[in-house]
């Protein structure tokens, strides 16, 4: 099984080729993830962590299944799971590409729970799991998530449809998405010199176009 780091590697390695053979046209990042998620409270009002599903793009998924399920080419709930359970191992050490604060404050996360991965018709992936905070945080001062790759080799965007959404949230509580600002003149520059390449458009480049969740509660 591969963990989602190692694929991430290979998949930098295969994506190379096509861009050399197929030229600028597939330009930086590589991988997308379409995402889903749903912030979840506690009984007492306080919020204890983030359910994300992640559904990655039809060539990734390819690659992350290939060799999966032997002579059939389906994949079995057994081997689905592990893959699941090697590839948030290694996610918990990038914090699941999800940034919280709260009141201003950083928030950690514990390791994940809950984890799986499914494949819909199209043999789409989707990897679903829980990031539990280390500690429940209130979002009296309004909680606020980001889930996005610094480097941008893997483009993070939230669904259209049902985004976000919250689970056993108090009465009162709202929550918004908010859309990035245009990129500046220099960054779209950065983001057109990485095109074709493997090569980062800056350190903190996914920062720059990362969508904001707000929660916010009485």
């Amino acid at each position: 099984m591969r963990p989602f780091r190692a694929l991430l590697a290979s998949f930098a390695c295969a994506a190379s080729l096509l861009l050399w053979a197929s030229g600028p046209a597939r330009a930086h990042p590589h991988v997308f993830v379409a995402v889903k998620s749903i912030v979840l409270f506690a009984p007492d009002g306080r919020i204890t962590g983030v359910r994300h599903s992640w559904t990655f793009d039809d060539m990734y998924s390819a690659f992350a299944t290939q060799g999966l399920g032997g002579k059939s080419g389906k994949p079995t709930e057994a081997e689905l799971k592990e893959l699941a359970k090697v590839n948030v191992e290694q996610l918990e050490e990038a914090s699941f590409f999800t940034f919280a604060r709260a009141g201003g404050r950083r928030i950690e996360f514990a390791p994940a729970v809950d984890y799986s991965i499914s494949l819909d018709s199209k043999k789409l992936v989707t990897l679903h799991f829980t990031a539990p905070l280390k500690e429940p945080a209130s979002a009296g001062k309004a909680f606020a998530v980001q889930v996005y790759d610094p480097t941008y080799f893997v483009a993070f965007d939230f669904e259209k449809q049902a985004p976000v959404s919250m689970r056993g949230a108090p009465a009162g509580c709202s929550i918004s998405v908010s859309e990035p600002p245009p990129l500046l003149p220099e960054d779209k520059g950065k983001l057109n010199d990485s095109a074709g390449t493997n090569i980062s458009p800056g350190a903190d480049f996914g920062l720059k176009l990362a969508s904001r969740v707000i929660v916010a509660c009485p």
